[in-house]
């Protein structure tokens, strides 16, 4: 349902094209458009699959409510863990992004979470001592829960050039399809 979503927020200035030339919608529709999906973007699907109160927390599963339901990821099935940085109000935001091998995905973003997160990586890392698969954890991920040494600079500035060029690109691109 989120991706159906992100693709549809993403697509809809070109829809808004296609009305346009059709003589459906004025010719100014895709730059509307795009704006709304500007603000919807940057807003709405960073917040989908972040963890809301109230939480569940057991031994081995976090399960909170977020936009798109209630979700639940097993603590000792970890597949990946990501660190999603966002920027708003001149702060940075940042979500770790955990998968399940049942293919759950689930935002952390309380301190709670995260430290129940660390210690089942810990023992992740320890079982894939024995044998057992490891979950992939990026190296910012890992950063951001204290399990590696170093800071998160790079990968802030990196996500702030990302985001900045993708909006400009963006923007280009819904201009373009305005006729501006």
């Amino acid at each position: 349902m989120g991706s159906g979503l992100a693709v549809t927020v993403v697509l809809l200035p070109l829809g808004g094209y296609g009305l346009s030339r059709a003589g459906i919608a004025p010719e100014g529709a895709p730059v509307v458009l795009g704006l709304l999906s500007v603000i919807v973007g940057f807003v709405l699907l960073p917040a989908l699959g972040e963890e809301r109160a109230p939480f569940r927390h057991s031994s081995s599963h976090l399960a909170a409510r977020t936009l798109t339901g209630e979700r639940s990821v097993d603590l000792n099935q970890i597949t990946s863990v990501r660190l999603l940085t966002t920027f708003s109000y001149g702060r940075a935001y940042r979500t770790l992004l955990v998968r399940d091998a049942d293919g759950a995905r689930l935002g952390i973003t309380t301190e709670r979470s995260r430290r129940k997160l660390r210690r089942a990586i810990e023992k992740a890392d320890a079982n894939a001592a024995r044998g057992a698969t490891k979950p992939h954890v990026s190296r910012a991920a890992r950063a951001h829960l204290g399990l590696a040494p170093g800071g998160l600079v790079a990968h802030t500035v990196l996500a702030f050039l990302l985001l900045t060029v993708a909006g400009t690109l963006y923007a280009v691109a819904v201009l373009r399809l305005g006729g501006q």
